[in-house]
């Protein structure tokens, strides 16, 4: 059997020869839909590699999109933070980005995260909802958990170099940012109504409390992402909402915070999306820890990656193979055991291959 690709959309299988076109040979390969990665702010890195050491917003772009589709990622959702912070999560910063050029493979999207207590940019974050430059807007809360840090020298240095500026600089922003606390509920429901107002989805972000959960749901926000506890995950499961959790953590056997795992979380159906977090790669490599795992088989631990992003994301053309599905499709070898991706495929194109699998084009 084979798959025929016509005008970016999969049009099937189809018995022996495809006829005229070019051709890929996946014989003895595994053929799966493209990566959906909800939420990847790994791009980072290539803006500022190390405090201090910036790159353009546009040759970022072009590296992050080489970095995604090695990671066999045909739909990335781009986490750029929207903070009080200066530098690379800076308003500033925010705006380069959204008005660099971004390559055309892959589907490079933006998933606005907004910092709760960045109350000074929040008419910038819904002019670029109203002008469609947002696709799916993520709640934040992290200046507490800054603060607290900021009592170690060490972290405090930390922060202060990525954004910049002197330790004491720092110290005066993340207290003029704490006095808007008050103010956080009101700016958050504008926000919503805002995104619902474009029909975009949106998240909340290491919800802590059942309130948390609660509160945002009232609000029409109906992804989980990064619950800190099993409570929380049963929770937003048992509303029926997604729940979001770090491929890292599946590849890496655990949280690097401590928080909960996601493997058994996944096994057991509380967590239903991956995404690659902090780490391209990882995406790729979790639904085959899964499977090595012997518990979830290979279409329930790729719908992780796949399927259920692009459900919970309204993308109706993609994490599936089918006719009229976009033409985003992975060829892998070698797998569960030792996957190899061999090539990536974006709207029916040949967007990348792997070194020595030239010969099965044809």
């Amino acid at each position: 059997m084979s798959w025929r690709i016509e005008n970016g959309l999969l049009l099937g299988e189809t018995p022996g020869d495809v006829g005229e076109g070019r051709r890929f040979d996946a014989a003895g390969c595994w053929v799966m839909p493209g990566i959906v990665d909800i939420h990847g702010d790994a791009h980072e890195r290539a803006i500022q590699p190390r405090p201090g050491v910036d790159f353009a917003p546009g040759f970022a772009w072009r590296d992050t999109a080489t970095q995604l589709l090695a990671a066999g990622i045909t739909t990335a959702y781009l986490g750029i933070t929207l903070s009080w912070e200066p530098g690379l999560r800076s308003c500033a910063m925010f705006h380069a980005l959204l008005g660099a050029p971004r390559p055309a493979w892959p589907d490079m999207r933006v998933h606005l995260r907004f910092e709760a207590d960045n109350l000074d940019a929040l008419d910038d974050a819904l002019a670029a909802i109203a002008a469609g430059q947002v696709h799916l807007l993520g709640f934040n809360d992290h200046t507490p958990g800054i603060a607290r840090k900021l009592q170690d020298p060490a972290q405090l240095a930390k922060y202060a170099s990525r954004g910049g500026v002197s330790e004491a600089a720092f110290r005066q922003l993340i207290d003029a940012a704490l006095a808007h606390r008050p103010a956080i509920g009101a700016a958050r429901a504008r926000l919503a109504r805002a995104a619902q107002a474009a029909a975009i989805p949106m998240l909340s972000h290491d919800d802590a409390t059942l309130d948390d959960r609660a509160g945002f749901r009232a609000l029409g926000v109906h992804i989980c992402e990064f619950p800190l506890n099993e409570t929380i995950a049963a929770d937003a499961r048992a509303a029926g909402e997604p729940v979001v959790m770090g491929a890292p953590n599946v590849v890496r056997g655990g949280s690097h915070l401590g928080w909960a795992a996601a493997a058994p979380l996944a096994e057991r159906g509380l967590v239903t999306i991956l995404a690659s977090d902090y780490h391209w790669p990882a995406l790729f490599e979790a639904p085959f820890v899964l499977m090595r795992r012997g518990v979830m088989g290979p279409a329930a631990a790729w719908a992780l990656v796949s399927a259920n992003p692009a459900q919970a994301l309204g993308l109706e053309d993609r994490g599936r193979l089918g006719p009229g599905a976009r033409g985003d499709a992975l060829v892998i070898e070698g797998a569960p055991d030792e996957p190899r991706l061999l090539a990536v495929f974006c709207r029916g194109d040949l967007a990348w291959i792997a070194p020595g699998a030239a010969g099965r084009v044809g």
